[in-house]
């Protein structure tokens, strides 16, 4: 279908059939992103304000099927890099985003990071050197002003910032590491969330993954070295009742939920229902 092709079916979403107007929105919405230019294109010469609610639905439901789609797809192929899945999740509000803007930011601090490692460091050395050029050369930080803005936990908008609540710094810390190959992964902690460094050096059990991990990260506070006993100390803080889960790895699909799960607080905490919908589908999506 060409643009000529695609103008003139935009303009059939006047038709006053409600029927016809409900094919013409179905066959622009299965175009996909593509017809998203027409649109926005359609909705700046129209001054009727009902087609230009028609062209605003039919624009946000692609962005979102896209954004949709596209999580799907990085979970079917593994949910290597968190840094892919956390930009699809942005792409939610901003469809507009590019991944190679975000990830030459990632780059730039690798690269900084890079120069400064060798094999010769300890773990704990590594990530002294981490902390130091995230949190005080690159300058994120936390967001303690607007901890519930719910722009925290967009990608782009912590990395434009600098600030960002615990998942999203810990989404910074991580792509960052991964980059370099370091062994450092996700905890899902309640009401924080913390990474975890593990020894390169042991031979993984499964059944007893606390002992293959050196030491915890806090990325929330500047990368604060953590171990076990201020875990269990935090959790008798939060009345919590230990569980396994709060001292290992998690999977980078559960970062995932928990980031959306994040995003769900932060609307309802400002109100705005018809961005928990979406994100709950959003969240549907990843959980299946």
């Amino acid at each position: 279908m060409d643009n000529k092709e695609l103008k003139a079916i935009i303009a059939l979403l006047d038709d006053p059939d409600r029927e016809v107007a409900e094919v013409i929105s179905d066959t622009l919405l299965k175009k996909g992103i593509e017809a998203i230019p027409e649109l926005e294109k359609a909705w700046e010469n129209t001054l009727d304000e009902k087609i230009q609610e028609r062209l605003e639905d039919i624009i946000q439901q692609i962005q979102f099927n896209t954004a949709k789609q596209h999580l799907l797809g990085w979970i079917k192929t593994g949910a290597e890099y968190i840094l892919e899945g956390a930009f699809f999740v942005a792409q939610f509000q901003y469809p507009d985003i590019k991944f190679e803007k975000i990830s030459n930011e990632i780059e730039k601090i690798r690269k900084d990071i890079w120069l400064e490692l060798n094999d010769n460091l300890t773990a704990l050395e590594k990530v002294r050197i981490l902390n130091y050029f995230i949190f005080d050369i690159h300058h994120f930080s936390r967001n303690t002003a607007d901890f519930y803005s719910p722009q925290n936990c967009y990608l782009n908008k912590v990395i434009e910032t600098r600030k960002g609540n615990p998942i999203s710094l810990a989404i910074i810390y991580l792509a960052v590491s991964y980059k370099l190959g370091l062994p450092i992964y996700g905890v899902n902690l309640p009401k924080n969330f913390i990474l975890a460094y593990k020894n390169e050096l042991s031979i993984t059990d499964t059944d007893n993954e606390e002992n293959n991990i050196l030491f915890y990260i806090n990325p929330y506070n500047n990368g604060a070295v953590l171990g076990r006993r201020e875990i269990d100390y935090f959790l008798t803080q939060q009345q919590l009742k230990p569980q396994k889960s709060f001292y290992v790895p998690c999977s980078n699909r559960d970062i995932i939920i928990r980031l959306i799960n994040n995003l769900i607080l932060s609307y309802e905490k400002i109100g705005a229902p018809e961005k928990i919908s979406g994100l709950k589908e959003l969240l549907e999506t990843v959980m299946t």
